[in-house]
């Protein structure tokens, strides 16, 4: 797709899950982050913000956030400066965790819910004046790393926050879109399940967590 790049999130400290590499956990017999870059492998450009890891296709680049560990706002802000200095980006970009087991599935459907907004111009929602898509799961609470920006309002909003007092380190995505035009797509809590504990590591690989009742 010639209108969308994707910034794919990789490099977090995982201190829940004992600093492991979450982007290379197996899940479905294949690694979260070989997942996440099938799930937008129709994107013109892909990014990988996060340490270089052997094994993925050839056209994907790495980027990593300043500081290290510096949050998602960082990473995201390297990530669109290497589309930036790679030819430029495209009007939209996907933005997504590499902690997603349903990445593909999930942005499958944040997608067809953006392009059946932009057919329904009679609907409730003015998805042509929008700044970006977010996925909301079932509780109601927006996933940011789930989601489809315009970049041109996304790289505005980072030099915003860059310029002001807060600055990009360990500044928190509510902090980055604050004033952003942001459409809620609600998805099933399937698809919005990410994994920072480790009983949701062991339901994502189908293990029994070794808390469960009765366990030794």
């Amino acid at each position: 797709m010639s209108d969308i790049d994707a910034v794919l999130l990789a490099g977090g400290r995982a201190r829940r899950l004992q600093g492991i590499d979450k982007a290379m956990l197996v899940v479905d017999g294949r690694v979260l982050l070989a997942h996440a870059l099938d799930a937008v492998g129709a994107a013109r450009s892909r990014v990988v913000v996060g340490p270089f890891r052997d094994g993925f296709p050839t056209d994907v680049r790495w980027a990593r956030e300043h500081p290290p560990f510096g949050g998602p706002v960082t990473a995201l802000a390297a990530g669109l400066e290497a589309l930036r200095t790679s030819g430029g980006t495209a009007p939209l970009v996907v933005v997504l965790a590499t902690d997603l087991p349903a990445a593909g599935a999930a942005v499958e459907a944040l997608r067809e819910s953006i392009d059946a907004a932009a057919v329904d111009r009679d609907g409730p929602h003015d998805s042509a004046n929008a700044d970006g898509w977010v996925a909301v799961d079932p509780d109601g609470q927006r996933q940011p790393l789930l989601a489809v920006y315009r970049a041109t309002a996304l790289t505005a909003a980072i030099a915003r926050l860059r310029g002001s007092r807060r600055g990009l380190d360990g500044a928190s995505m509510r902090d980055l879109l604050a004033g952003l035009r942001l459409l809620a797509v609600p998805l099933p809590g399937a698809l919005t399940a990410d994994i920072d504990t480790p009983q949701q590591r062991d339901a994502a690989l189908g293990v029994a967590s070794a808390h469960r009742p009765g366990a030794v």
